[in-house]
C-alpha cells in the first residue's frame, strides 16, 4: 500500500469514526483487503493526530468521544 492509499483510507476510517459507522478491526480489513493489524495501526495513527477514538464493547465498534 503506498501513502496516497493509506493518507485516504486513514481520512475514511476518520469519517466513518465522526459518522459512527467504523465497525471492527475484523470486518474492516475485510473491507480494505489487508490485515488487522494495518487496521489497528491506522486506527493508533489517528489517535496520535488528536482523533478521540474509542472502542464500544456494547455497538462493538468505534466511535469518536469528545
Amino acid at each position: 500500500m503506498n501513502f496516497l492509499i493509506y493518507s485516504e483510507r486513514l481520512a475514511y476510517l476518520h469519517d466513518l469514526a465522526v459518522k459512527g459507522g467504523l465497525r471492527s478491526p475484523e470486518q474492516l480489513c475485510a473491507k480494505f483487503e489487508c490485515s488487522e493489524r494495518t487496521i489497528r495501526r491506522m486506527i493508533h495513527h489517528l489517535r496520535q493526530r488528536g482523533v478521540h477514538i474509542e472502542y464500544d464493547k456494547k455497538r462493538k465498534k468505534y466511535i469518536v468521544s469528545n
